[in-house]
């Protein structure tokens, strides 16, 4: 049986989840329909970002399996290429 504060952190983390999953669906659709005035790199960037983010919010609920979520959420490999990749400040 399930503490009262675990099953609060799990609410939290489930909260999260949904809302990194959101954040990520937004970058992925800003990667294919564009944003005026941002570069493809920097979309990609953001994306890849976002996608990492998510990842790490799903290991945290205890889910390691990455593979079919990236696909459920048709993540493109020129999105998955920049998972975890951190770029130098300009």
């Amino acid at each position: 049986m399930m503490s009262a504060i675990e099953a609060q952190l799990q609410e939290e983390r489930a909260v999260t989840l949904g809302k990194a999953g959101k954040e990520m669906e937004l970058a992925l659709a800003e990667v294919e329909s564009g944003v005026p005035g941002v570069t493809e790199d920097e979309l990609l960037d953001e994306a890849g970002k976002r996608v990492w983010y998510y990842l790490i919010t799903r290991e945290s609920c205890g889910m390691y399996d990455h593979a079919a979520a990236l696909d459920i959420y048709k993540v493109p490999n020129r999105v998955r290429a920049r998972v975890g990749v951190m770029r130098r400040a300009r």
